[in-house]
């Protein structure tokens, strides 16, 4: 199998789009962790992504903004709302990189639940906060439905200097296009595009986070390995697409 390579900035493959939406304010911290540790947790048809012989695991606070289907407009209210994820890496037997999100947790209540039941995501729906204060971001989450109710994370991060050339590690864990997920006995594939990265140092002040162990993985041991910021990108999704069965 012949597995694509690393690329911050690809074509568009899609031929049309089912979902577009901004991501902004973006802070990713990631922990290395042992590929034997996360392959259980992947759907069946995939394995983990490596770099170097290291799989991770990555904890990601945002802004979605302007969600919205095709070409239309963004859906008012709903469409915009903060966002927590826990993701792994993945790739599957026809070579797509992409992600695997062990939770989702939104501060909209209908998003949670439409996509629960389109794609089977783990979306849950969290009371959450992100607060801008000159360089300082802060993110905060309290886990509403279904649980475990109370589950809760902040993180604070100092925004540094833009980053002019990503090491190999940080094009690894951001250019990602597309996710995986089972959903009604399929594992399938989800398309998305949006531009390059543009990435700055960022410098991690505080962490008391419970969304990673509840996620069903182990809690992480030391520093981050990596500790990213982004303003963001506007971001389109194709239709998703069922891997195929192996032989």
């Amino acid at each position: 199998m012949q597995i694509e390579p690393v690329d911050p900035a690809p074509v568009p493959t899609f031929p049309r789009t089912l979902l577009r939406q901004r991501w902004a304010d973006l802070t990713f911290l990631h922990w290395a962790v042992a590929p034997e540790l996360v392959a259980p947790l992947l759907p069946a048809g995939t394995r983990p992504d490596t770099l170097d012989g290291t799989s991770h695991v990555g904890l990601i606070g945002f802004r979605m903004v302007g969600l919205g289907l095709g070409r239309g407009p963004a859906i008012p209210y709903l469409g915009t709302f903060w966002e927590t994820n826990v993701r792994l890496y993945s790739v599957d037997q026809a070579g797509r990189r992409a992600v695997v999100f062990r939770s989702l947790d939104a501060s909209r209540l209908i998003p949670v639940l439409v996509a629960r039941i389109t794609l089977r995501l783990p979306y849950l729906w969290s009371a959450m906060r992100l607060d801008h204060d000159g360089d300082l971001r802060s993110y905060r989450c309290r886990r509403r439905w279904p649980g475990p109710v109370g589950t809760t994370s902040r993180m604070v991060v100092r925004v540094g200097a833009p980053i002019r050339r990503p090491t190999p590690l940080e094009h690894f864990l951001t250019a990602r296009w597309g996710l995986h997920t089972r959903a009604y006995g399929r594992t399938r594939h989800l398309p998305n595009w949006h531009p390059q990265w543009p990435l700055h140092r960022a410098e991690l002040l505080h962490l008391d986070d419970e969304l990673v162990t509840a996620a069903g993985l182990p809690t992480p041991t030391g520093p981050p390995v990596s500790v990213l910021y982004s303003p963001g990108v506007p971001v389109r999704f194709g239709p998703p697409a069922a891997l195929r069965r192996p032989r």
